[in-house]
């Protein structure tokens, strides 16, 4: 059996990874995104927009010049609150520009279509029932009912007689 070695964290194994396939920046990039307005506040983070990084400066919009000229004086500021949650000196520079923002309001969840409710067919219903009946349990039988009941038809099985007294 060959000697294992110290314990490798997975996230130690995926940012090698990603190091090695050149991801890295690209994965700083997409985390700053998402938690731009958590990094620099309600004020900054409504009125601008971190648009890519690329040759370790952030290309940053603003939404007017009146900000652009706030941000010039707070470009230090920036750079060492990003580069503190970066946890490397993954910044240089930031290059602003007046630009339109986008959206930042997260977009509902696709929604699914629901299915169409089709009527079990006769020979359905039987089989289904005949499932059902060789099930001894009477709890089990009537959830088996319903489960089966909803998957293929969508459309509930009649209510069971009962068959507790059945030998």
């Amino acid at each position: 059996m060959v000697g294992s070695g110290p314990l490798v964290s997975f996230g130690t194994i995926l940012s090698s990874v990603a190091k090695q396939l050149g991801l890295e920046q690209r994965l700083v990039e997409l985390r700053i995104q998402q938690q731009w307005p958590a990094l620099v506040g309600e004020p900054i983070g409504s009125h601008t927009w971190p648009t890519q990084i690329r040759f370790h400066k952030l290309y940053l919009l603003v939404e007017n010049s009146v900000w652009l000229q706030q941000l010039t004086f707070l470009k230090p500021a920036l750079l060492a609150k990003l580069n503190a949650e970066a946890g490397s000196e993954l910044l240089t520079d930031i290059v602003l520009r007046v630009g339109e923002i986008p959206s930042q309001k997260p977009e509902p969840a696709p929604t699914t279509p629901t299915p169409q409710k089709t009527a079990a067919s006769d020979k359905e219903l039987a089989e289904f029932a005949s499932h059902a009946s060789a099930i001894q349990d009477p709890g089990i039988r009537q959830r088996f009912r319903e489960v089966i009941s909803n998957y293929p038809s969508r459309t509930p099985l009649p209510p069971e007689e009962d068959l507790s007294r059945v030998p």
